[in-house]
């Protein structure tokens, strides 16, 4: 049997003050496979991508990524926000390789890679663009470039794309796919829009409200590769719908079927 990427058992999460965000949380994630996490506002799908990447200890259960447990943050788990936070005085180009520039001295191998990289999010010929000379969607591109830069097993999105437009968010969500079924990296994915995360995923998981924890998995067996056309098939919206329900009434932001 595969061992998982992610594996999370029994995790909850209460801070200071007593607030208690997840309770008893069960989840893994194959390698390669594209999870995502759909729930009402402070339900916790934050605070559980912050909690597998070891940014925020659990306060109960246990969390390993690749088998190992998670005691702070790893190497092999990228994790990108809503914001690309982005290095204002670096170029697009010194932006993606940040992850090696901690960890080592750049060699020529990393610029040809951050290079395909930038070439790959159609961003050729902005290599040496500031961010503040970058649209909104481009500097996201700059930030999915960098994380693919980090090589990691496993990578964390937090809403990255939802303060853009429709149609820059679908032009994203297309770079993303088009990376990711390159690749063997286990993928979640935090977002407020049900069609988002039906066209995306293998599987979406529907949390409950606070304290956090899984309501419902639901599988997605539409064929790879994908395309926002599928939106408009009948069994993408069944599927959407199937999600919609498992949401009951608090719902998702922006979580209409399509």
């Amino acid at each position: 049997m595969e061992r998982a990427a992610v594996r999370l058992r029994g995790v909850g999460k209460r801070f200071d003050g007593g607030v208690e965000a997840m309770r008893d949380l069960d989840l893994s994630v194959a390698p390669g496979e594209f999870v995502s996490i759909v729930g009402a506002s402070g339900c916790g799908k934050s605070t559980l991508l912050r909690v597998i990447a070891g940014l925020v200890p659990g306060s109960e259960g246990t969390v390993e990524v690749h088998g190992e447990p998670v005691t702070g943050p790893r190497e092999d788990v990228g994790l990108m926000f809503q914001r690309p936070a982005l290095l204002p005085w670096k170029t697009s180009l010194e932006n993606v390789l940040l992850p090696i520039r901690v960890r080592r001295r750049i060699t020529h191998d990393d610029v040809r890679e951050a290079m395909r990289l930038l070439t790959l999010f159609d961003l050729e010929g902005f290599e040496h663009g500031f961010p503040s000379q970058l649209s909104g969607g481009m500097r996201q591109r700059v930030a999915l470039a960098r994380l693919m830069m980090t090589g990691a097993g496993v990578r964390l999105l937090d809403e990255p794309f939802g303060a853009v437009d429709e149609l820059t968010r679908e032009t994203l969500n297309l770079h993303l796919l088009r990376v990711h079924e390159r690749t063997a990296s286990a993928t979640v994915l935090v977002t407020h829009t049900i069609s988002e995360a039906v066209l995306m995923s293998d599987r979406v998981i529907v949390m409950t409200s606070r304290p956090g924890t899984v309501a419902a998995e639901v599988p997605i067996p539409l064929e790879r590769p994908r395309s926002p056309e599928m939106a408009y098939s009948q069994r993408f919206q069944e599927l959407a719908l199937t999600v919609r329900r498992a949401l009951g009434p608090s719902g998702s932001e922006g979580g209409r079927p399509s």
